[in-house]
């Protein structure tokens, strides 16, 4: 799948979304939704995120997740790649500077796209220019 292919996708679970406008989750989310993403808010740490429903886990999601942006450290990424191929999500993408190979595998394995250390912000913005 290309990263075309990718940003066609509209449903995306941001793990680790804060309420912090500082933090890249909050801004990178906000952006996507500007431009047309439907964003879930995943975080076992708050009730919502900007008047949306935060949810505490993928599981607990109840429509089709087709993104799983995850912002969070690269040994947290192993429980959420479990998640992420429960609810057959179609692209498990982790944020700059996040690496986890082995669950990046694992994930392909389970025929889930994988992206790694990269932006989707920036990626959007790259491709659209």
């Amino acid at each position: 799948m290309s990263l075309q292919e990718i940003f066609d996708l509209k449903t995306i679970a941001v793990v680790g979304i804060s309420d912090n406008p500082e933090r890249p989750s909050n801004f990178v989310a906000k952006f996507l939704e500007e431009h047309g993403y439907k964003i879930i808010p995943v975080n076992p740490t708050l009730t919502e995120w900007e008047g949306k429903k935060c949810y505490p886990n993928l599981l607990s999601i109840p429509v089709k997740v087709d993104v799983v942006d995850i912002f969070r450290r690269p040994e947290a990424i192993p429980p959420i790649v479990d998640e992420a191929i429960a609810i057959k999500a179609n692209v498990v993408w982790m944020q700059e500077g996040i690496v986890n190979e082995e669950a990046a595998a694992k994930a392909r394995a389970a025929g889930i796209e994988v992206v790694m250390d990269r932006c989707m912000k920036k990626e959007y913005i790259r491709l659209k220019s």
